[in-house]
């Protein structure tokens, strides 16, 4: 079995732990905070373990890559004290099992990933930016990263599958993986190494193949002039690295990013898991603050990067004025191939 690589020593020796520090969903000094980071570390209860909203901001926080999250996930399991009702939480294990029935198109030495996200298959299916590779796709749970059921407490759910899934892609023979999903390419990358698990090809960040595309196509491109806002998603906390790759792309497409509160590393969840494992209330208010705080600024749209966030958000942001836009469809926008008007 696959064994985080987490030090003890690391937390016992950090001058401040940012990781629970600023923590948006738990409110702990720096005395607490330092406390509960080290019970953790030590296998020992913690009110960290019956609070945390796993919105695996603490990944980010952590200077030493260290992995707090993935231990209070592993804490949570050998505990037994699982985030959601065991229906849910089984529910989420049984729709995401490898059944044999992968949608494989005509795979070449670079394939597109759409997970288990049908959306990003169908944004991929058209237009200029993804001509060469629109039948290079693979889709369905052979290739879905399993980061998913961390926020179930279900390590040993993510450690059975994701050397499988690395087998799945081992045996397509592909040399480059372009991951549509956020999640598969933190995933691949940040997951990955956390556990030792190999990764038999190149994973692609899709935004850094976004931009790539458009700086082909550059004389295609209409700027937009629009103002948006920008709802990060909670995988994004394993590659922060990759946040000024979609300002590079916004510049590209005459889109005016606004700031605002709640952005960066404070950016607040979409709701989905949230109202799962902490309740309507909870996820309700969040909600709330993050589309107040959203509309505040006067923009004309909201990106997404997470079409489960976009799912979850976009009718509720729309109300509120703006309009919900994944960052695939801008792109394809700016090309003149959606219109304003249709979207």
């Amino acid at each position: 079995m696959w064994a985080l690589r987490y030090d003890p020593e690391i937390c016992k020796e950090c001058p401040s732990p940012r990781c629970l520090l600023q923590c948006q969903y738990m409110e702990m000094g720096e005395e607490e905070a330092k406390s509960e980071i080290l019970k953790l570390s030590r296998g020992e209860d913690s009110r960290v373990l019956k609070e945390c909203m796993t919105c695996y901001g603490c990944e980010e926080y952590c200077p030493y890559g260290n992995h707090p999250y993935f231990l209070i996930c592993e804490m949570r399991e050998k505990k037994s004290i699982y985030t959601a009702p065991r229906p849910i939480t089984n529910q989420w294990i049984n729709m995401t099992q490898m059944q044999g029935r992968a949608l494989i198109g005509k795979v070449g030495e670079v394939v597109l990933s759409s997970c288990l996200l049908p959306s990003l298959g169908t944004m991929a299916s058209t237009g200029e930016i993804f001509s060469q590779l629109s039948t290079s796709v693979v889709f369905g749970a052979e290739f879905m990263c399993p980061a998913v059921h961390t926020h179930f407490a279900k390590m040993s759910v993510v450690k059975e599958r994701l050397p499988q899934v690395m087998d799945n892609f081992r045996k397509l023979g592909v040399k480059r993986v372009i991951c549509l999903h956020d999640e598969c390419y933190g995933t691949f990358t940040a997951l990955a190494k956390a556990y030792g698990v190999e990764v038999p090809f190149e994973p692609v960040y899709y935004m850094d193949f976004l931009l790539e595309r458009l700086e082909e196509l550059k004389p295609k491109i209409t700027p937009l002039g629009i103002k948006a806002v920008y709802q990060r998603p909670c995988s994004n906390r394993w590659i922060p690295d990759k946040q000024d790759v979609l300002r590079k792309i916004l510049d590209l497409l005459g889109v005016r990013l606004l700031d605002r509160t709640h952005q960066g590393e404070r950016s607040l969840c979409c709701g989905g898991i949230l109202r799962l494992i902490g309740g309507y209330k909870l996820a309700d208010e969040i909600q709330r603050r993050n589309i107040a705080d959203m509309a505040k600024t006067g923009a004309d749209y909201c990106i997404f990067n997470c079409p489960a966030c976009q799912e979850t958000l976009g009718s509720k942001v729309a109300k509120a004025g703006l309009k919900p836009i994944h960052i695939i469809d801008l792109c394809k926008m700016a090309l003149g191939e959606i219109s304003q008007e249709e979207e």
